[in-house]
């Protein structure tokens, strides 16, 4: 994710955060390094205390969140004796006294800290816990996706040498066609795409050819069926219905003048749609 689509998925977090836990106040950042965050987005936040706050490994309650890589809560920050207290004055400042903090973990790393609060010390439940952790695992989940994309890009944009390379291309483009409707950053997204309409013209040596026009699902169930996926396996790595995929597939059958799934596969490679 760029810059800004980091700040749009954090700020999506931290709303369904509090929506769904009722709490107040939620704030938190990414890592952009290994040992410190920063926080970057805030709400429900009444005052700019908190913001640009940098978190140390170690230190605070997020710190420790890090360190420890699960969930931390105290009841009353400023009397918790069980963390460090660089903080103590932004935490003040904004009134906080009943904290919690749930690391973002991609690949058993720590990404990232979502925090939680109310301005009174009072214990804080399952419920709130729960939320907060649903609300971190839809940040991992868009950052999985990510570097996902990233790694499927590297091996999409190296030169093919041999039939074995050039299968290795086609299964990133099958992956990359899949992956494009859950990334959120949009100018990775249009990178992607961008990447994945090269790949298909690669082969002939030709553009897409315009008298064909698949819909954009038919085609990702086509780079699916193009690997080797069944219909069942399509339908698990789009996120759709077996019926659904089967529904795409007869409609990119049909325009691609095919009978069978293979002769499908090799029209839309003479077109110039898929790798």
């Amino acid at each position: 994710m760029s810059e800004p689509a980091d700040a749009v998925e954090m700020r999506a977090a931290l709303l369904r955060l509090r929506r769904t836990s009722g709490l107040p106040i939620a704030f938190g950042g990414l890592l952009h390094d290994s040992r410190q965050l920063r926080i970057a987005e805030l709400s429900g936040a009444q005052t700019g205390a908190l913001r640009g706050l940098a978190i140390c490994a170690g230190n605070g309650l997020g710190g420790k969140s890090m360190a420890l890589s699960r969930p931390c809560a105290v009841t009353d920050y400023r009397e918790a004796r069980h963390i460090s207290h660089e903080y103590d004055a932004a935490v003040s400042t904004e009134g906080l006294r009943s904290v919690l903090a749930v690391p973002v973990v991609v690949r058993r790393k720590v990404r990232g800290v979502l925090y939680g609060a109310l301005r009174r010390p009072v214990p804080l439940g399952d419920r709130t816990f729960d939320a907060a952790v649903a609300a971190a695992r839809d940040v991992e989940q868009t950052l999985v996706v990510r570097d996902e994309v990233r790694e499927l890009l590297a091996v999409a944009r190296e030169p093919a040498a041999g039939n074995g390379a050039w299968e290795e291309v086609r299964e990133a483009h099958g992956q990359l066609r899949a992956l494009a409707p859950r990334v959120v950053d949009p100018s990775l997204r249009a990178s992607l795409l961008e990447v994945c309409g090269r790949l298909a013209a690669a082969t002939g040596g030709r553009s897409a050819d315009p008298a064909i026009a698949l819909a954009p699902r038919e085609l990702d169930v086509l780079a699916c069926v193009a690997t080797g996926a069944t219909n069942a396996g399509a339908a698990e790595r789009l996120g759709l219905k077996q019926e659904t995929v089967k529904g795409y597939l007869r409609a990119a059958m049909r325009k691609l003048g095919a009978h069978t799934r293979t002769e499908a596969v090799v029209a839309a490679r003479r077109a110039g749609l898929l790798p």
